[in-house]
């Protein structure tokens, strides 16, 4: 039996510019993190040699690769060649629908517990191309390739997507003592709405390629993800909660389903009292409210947020990992 997990993102900025429409025209970044809470998949041989043993939120018992419902199960058991005869099981620290990258932290997870199965090593890189091929190219999904090399590669790290398709990963490096400041002072809290990702990217991708403005907003949000990068490498940290607010400012412009009152009134109320900079993570219209707050004035926003989950989190530093094999 293998077990697998890859973990969650938050994204801090350069959103929209993972994906081809953005930059076959001009190379983006991304400044994103993993947090502590994962997907996870398990693997292992079934006891009915002529069939597939399906476990997610529903149950398939299919006998033909056709047979399977579930895109990203389907693809990626075809990818592998794998035979009937196996069950795969999968369990998430949080839901799906709430910007966090929950089917890419799926997709990571499912392709290492594969190679796994078989006695096979793939590198972080390769696990994230992977991903990417199974997400993007095959399915076909209307996404970025920030979400797969996060959970591929965990940690707080700037994430270059060049014209010609390459990725590269730079781990962001602050001291023990700022990168625990850090940690601390970023609040997550569940706006209590969960959305059809789909349907608000595929609007973005829409208003990057026939509005040049658009373009060029997202242009903004990826100098501004550089510049985020060296204010915290120079610890500034107040610097980057300022950045955070300016970077929602533009991506909330981008299109009408990004954001919505509601929303806005909880960001607005956690500004008031006290949060520096905030954004919705993911592609918006519901999820996960992120806050950079620091630590004497998270008591008053977490007061004026009490209708609203927080999630409690630490970052992740270990990315996709196999975490038990027998």
């Amino acid at each position: 039996m293998i077990v697998s997990s890859a973990p969650f993102r938050v994204s801090f900025a350069g959103g929209g510019s993972d994906i081809a429409s953005y930059y076959r025209r001009q190379a983006g970044a991304v400044l994103s993190c993993a947090i502590a809470k994962y997907s996870f998949v398990i693997v292992h041989n079934y006891f009915n040699e002529n069939k597939y043993h399906l476990k997610y939120t529903r149950t398939e018992l299919a006998d033909t690769l056709e047979d399977i419902a579930h895109p990203l199960l389907r693809e990626a058991l075809r990818m592998h060649r794998v035979e009937p005869g196996i069950e795969v099981a999968s369990v998430a620290d949080i839901p799906s629908g709430t910007g966090l990258g929950s089917s890419s932290s799926f997709s990571v997870a499912l392709i290492n517990a594969l190679y796994a199965h078989r006695s096979r090593f793939a590198s972080k890189d390769h696990l994230a191309e992977e991903a990417c091929k199974l997400e993007i190219d095959i399915l076909k999904e209307p996404i970025g390739k920030q979400d797969q090399y996060a959970a591929a590669y965990g940690g707080l790290n700037f994430i270059e997507f060049n014209s010609n398709g390459g990725v590269n990963v730079q781990p962001v490096v602050l001291s023990s003592e700022k990168m625990a400041e850090l940690e601390s002072n970023i609040l997550l809290f569940f706006t209590g709405s969960q959305r059809d990702t789909r349907s608000v990217l595929s609007t973005q991708v829409q208003a990057m390629e026939t509005d040049e403005d658009k373009f060029r907003t997202v242009e903004r949000m990826v100098q501004l993800a550089y510049e985020m990068r060296d204010i915290l490498m120079s610890g500034d940290l107040g610097a980057f909660g300022e950045a955070l607010h300016r970077g929602w400012m533009m991506k909330r412009s981008l299109t009408s389903q990004i954001t919505n009152s509601t929303i806005d009134e909880f960001y607005d109320a956690a500004r008031a009292a006290g949060a520096v900079g905030g954004k919705l993570a993911g592609a918006g219209g519901g999820g996960f409210l992120v806050l950079y707050c620091p630590k004497d004035r998270q008591p008053k926003v977490r007061q004026a947020l009490s209708q609203l989950k927080e999630i409690e989190f630490r970052f992740d530093w270990s990315g996709a990992r196999i975490a038990f094999a027998q």
